[in-house]
C-alpha cells in the first residue's frame, strides 16, 4: 500500500460514481480541513483525486483516516439546520410586518425621488440616507423600478444591495441606508 493517495490507472470501474456520493466525500474532506485534520495541500490534493475517482473504493480511500459521521449525528445536524432555517424565516416575517409602510405612488406619475434633501418627493431625515438617494418609478407595463442614485450607504431590496435599478412589488422590503420600509400598493 502506498503512503500517497495515487490511484492505479488500471483500476477503472465500469459503473459511474454518483454525484451524491462524490458530494458526500467532498463534504467530509471540507469538514476535515475545517477541523484542522487535513493540511491545505492535502485537502486540495484529495479534492482533485475525488473529482478524478472512477470507483467507489477510491472515494472511500480519501476519507479512510477521517472520523466517520454516523446516521444519528447526520439526522441531528439536519434537524438543527431545519429548525435554524425556520427561526430565520419567522424572524424575517416578524420584522417585515413591523416595518413602516411606503405606499407606491400613482402609476404613470413622475418618478418619486427619495433622499434627505427637501426637494425630494419623499424626504427621509436619517443620517445614513444621501441627499438624493434613490428613485421609484413605474414603467408603461405597470412594473415598478427602484433605482439607486449612487448613494453612499446603499439602496436595498429584500435585504440585497442594488446597483442601478431593480424591480419591486408590494410586500417587498426596501432600504435606504439604515431606513427600511415595506412597500404597499394602493
Amino acid at each position: 500500500m502506498t503512503a500517497s493517495f495515487e490511484f492505479p490507472t488500471s483500476a477503472v470501474a465500469p459503473v459511474r460514481i454518483s454525484d451524491a456520493e462524490r458530494d458526500r466525500v467532498l463534504a467530509v474532506l471540507r469538514e476535515g480541513a475545517a477541523q484542522g485534520r487535513l493540511s491545505q495541500d492535502t485537502f486540495l490534493r484529495r479534492m482533485e483525486l475525488a473529482f478524478a475517482a472512477k470507483a467507489e473504493w477510491q472515494l472511500e480511500a480519501l476519507t479512510a483516516d477521517l472520523p466517520k459521521e454516523g446516521r444519528l449525528s447526520r439526522a441531528v445536524i439536519g434537524s438543527v439546520a431545519k429548525v435554524s432555517a425556520f427561526g430565520v424565516r419567522v424572524r424575517t416575517a416578524w420584522q417585515n410586518e413591523r416595518l413602516p409602510s411606503l405606499m407606491l405612488p400613482v402609476p404613470g406619475s413622475y418618478p418619486l425621488r427619495i433622499g434627505r434633501d427637501p426637494v425630494n418627493g419623499l424626504r427621509i431625515m436619517e443620517e445614513t440616507v444621501s441627499r438624493s438617494h434613490a428613485e421609484l418609478s413605474s414603467t408603461a407595463t405597470g412594473l415598478w423600478l427602484l433605482r439607486d442614485l449612487r448613494s453612499t450607504n446603499g439602496t436595498f431590496v429584500n435585504g440585497r444591495r442594488i446597483t442601478g435599478a431593480a424591480p419591486v412589488h408590494p410586500g417587498d422590503q426596501v432600504g435606504f441606508g439604515h431606513a427600511h420600509y415595506r412597500l404597499t400598493g394602493r
